[in-house]
């Protein structure tokens, strides 16, 4: 490209290019031009005011874009678990009446899968007063088999000896953590209710039955999406059989689901959902789910919306604010 000056037509522009100046779509003067390898020539002055035009309607066609799932990303130091964890926070929205609103909080295990779901979720229906806000706290994985583990058990889902299993059994201690440091640094940190909510699934599903068993006042809601509850030779199942029928609990509420995902997950989640029934816990609100064309990874999706609806479908809008 060679840039130049000219005051009128190119010598040696085509005849179809001089037509167009000379008819007036472009008018050559003094003002200063562009040469394009000495074909072309575009009178400065207008091209800029056409530019100008064709730029300023793009920008006012381009929709602005709207993050509704942005979160912070913190990073927690454990004296419990001796190291760092990463946990992703989610704040919805809120009303200028929520501003200085005391939140709920749900806990999620597994954030790195499923964190942007419930936060998205959970805006959308906040957003249509279907459900209040709720902050979201996504724990994400460092050791998933030790922290969410109830048991130190190397067999695998198919019954045979695994050493990816062998650092099992941590699920105590990692509950020791939510419990004695994640809970007290969000209550400092954020605006945040009594009220709890657990949630996880596959092994952060038998995370979550493993601690309704074990401490049941941890939480005020509780959700186990697909629990691996085969795991150390159906250890939860032995434990609820054990502890449900004398379970103290008051006003809880518990959902849990199953996929079409084969093998003992859903024979399991039923022989489970047998011994809530047996035990008849007045003090407990549950309900079992199952989804016939969902497996194993992709029932996530609609199992937390439903368990959301599920846990808040009683709340109502206080449209007096």
């Amino acid at each position: 490209m060679l840039l130049g000056f000219s005051s009128g037509l190119d010598p040696i522009m085509p005849a179809q290019q001089q037509a167009l100046f000379a008819g007036g779509i472009f008018k050559p003067g003094i003002s200063t031009s562009i040469h394009i390898t000495g074909v072309f020539v575009i009178d400065m002055k207008h091209f800029l005011v056409l530019f100008l035009f064709i730029t300023s309607q793009v920008i006012a066609q381009t929709p602005k874009l709207y993050n509704h799932t942005s979160n912070d990303v913190h990073v927690i130091h454990s004296e419990v678990l001796n190291q760092d964890r990463r946990i992703y926070i989610h704040v919805p929205k809120l009303d200028s009446a929520d501003i200085n609103k005391a939140l709920s909080v749900m806990y999620l295990l597994d954030g790195e899968n499923h964190f942007h779901i419930l936060s998205a979720y959970i805006e959308y229906l906040r957003h249509w007063q279907v459900i209040p806000p709720i902050i979201v706290v996504g724990i994400v994985s460092v050791d998933r088999v030790k922290d969410l583990t109830p048991t130190n058990s190397l067999i695998d889902f198919d019954g045979k000896d695994d050493s990816k299993y062998k650092t099992s059994g941590g699920n105590e201690q990692f509950l020791t953590f939510i419990h004695q440091e994640l809970m007290p640094y969000m209550e400092a940190n954020y605006k945040t209710s009594p009220f709890k909510i657990f949630a996880g699934h596959s092994f952060g599903g038998l995370t979550a039955i493993n601690c309704m068993l074990t401490r049941p006042d941890m939480f005020d809601v509780y959700i186990a999406i697909s629990p691996s509850l085969w795991f150390g030779n159906k250890y939860i199942l032995r434990l609820a059989e054990q502890r449900l029928p004398g379970l103290r609990m008051s006003n809880k509420k518990f959902f849990y689901s199953v996929g079409n995902e084969g093998g003992a997950f859903r024979g399991d989640l039923l022989k489970f959902d047998k011994l809530l029934n047996h035990a008849r816990l007045k003090t407990i609100e549950h309900k079992y789910k199952y989804y016939p064309s969902e497996d194993h990874m992709t029932e996530p999706i609609p199992a937390y919306y439903d368990a959301l609806r599920f846990v808040y479908k009683d709340w109502k809008y206080d449209k007096a604010k």
